[in-house]
């Protein structure tokens, strides 16, 4: 049995896949599987189902959700279930390949190694393959509590991180052309997010569209500073004055969390 919860919250047995249609047992097993070989408590459990108002029976209440899922992940031949009671309140446990954000964690934790050891190719791999995992939000019309706040939160920011971190592999392997469109994209989808802007004039100046790229700096530098009252941070100064001054280098790089550099020198960019 798998369990899916980076996106709609599935349950793959077999060929066999499982949705849960009842909203609050769709909340409580996905706490449970976030949690996953952790205890629960009770009272952590009432508040992600019910928030500040909870109903006056509602450890009853939480029973009956608990009896629901462990029927739904019965196994057959008297084989123990994977929620288990454990006093203040209840634990899943999991095997190994089991749940979908174990496989994403170690997949952005290999993107990342890759690209410190400027192994390219390997990170692109491993990044793609993590985000082919998103396949949308968690309980994406459920008012979450704190445990699936702060989880939908992390999934959201971590996918965001690897979409970068591929963006920047996909440069350094000369992709560039094949970049814009979907930094063009990604900017717009995320106005406030400079990462993007910056690969994106990276891109276009490297696809000799030094205008473009220059015109890419001022829009986003008017939506930071309408939205947010600020001017935009340093590393995209630091790329707006690159191409600015820039003359015939052919090939740019810029680690993901370094200043931007030209291959062959370091120059100091202020």
């Amino acid at each position: 049995m798998r369990y899916e919860i980076v996106g709609p919250l599935r349950v793959v047995d077999g060929d066999s896949t499982t949705t849960v249609s009842a909203p609050k047992v769709e909340m409580l097993l996905a706490v449970l599987l976030i949690r996953s070989d952790q205890i629960v408590t009770n009272g952590q459990l009432i508040r992600e189902i019910w928030g500040e108002e909870p109903p006056q029976r509602d450890t009853a209440g939480l029973h009956v959700y608990i009896s629901q899922i462990r029927k739904m992940l019965k196994r057959p031949g008297g084989t123990p279930g994977p929620v288990l009671t454990r006093p203040p309140g209840y634990m899943l446990t999991l095997e190994s390949g089991q749940l979908d954000l174990h496989e994403f964690e170690r997949l952005v934790k290999a993107g990342r190694h890759g690209i410190s050891k400027r192994d390219y190719a390997s990170a692109t791999q491993s990044l793609e393959q993590a985000l082919a995992l998103c396949r949308g939000a968690l309980l994406e019309d459920t008012p979450p509590g704190p445990i699936l706040q702060g989880f939908q939160t992390w999934l959201s920011e971590t996918r965001l991180e690897c979409m970068e971190m591929l963006m920047d592999s996909r440069m350094e392997l000369g992709l560039h052309r094949e970049l814009i469109s979907d930094l063009y994209l990604l900017s717009m989808e995320n106005p406030l997010r400079e990462t993007f802007h910056r690969q994106l004039m990276l891109a276009l100046h490297r696809s000799d569209c030094r205008g473009d790229a220059l015109r890419v700096y001022q829009r986003a530098r008017r939506t930071i500073h309408d939205e947010l009252g600020l001017e935009p941070g340093r590393a995209l100064r630091d790329m707006h004055r690159a191409i600015l001054t820039a003359d015939d280098e052919d090939h740019w790089t810029f680690p993901a969390s370094s200043p931007v550099s030209v291959t062959g020198r370091d120059p100091q960019l202020s």
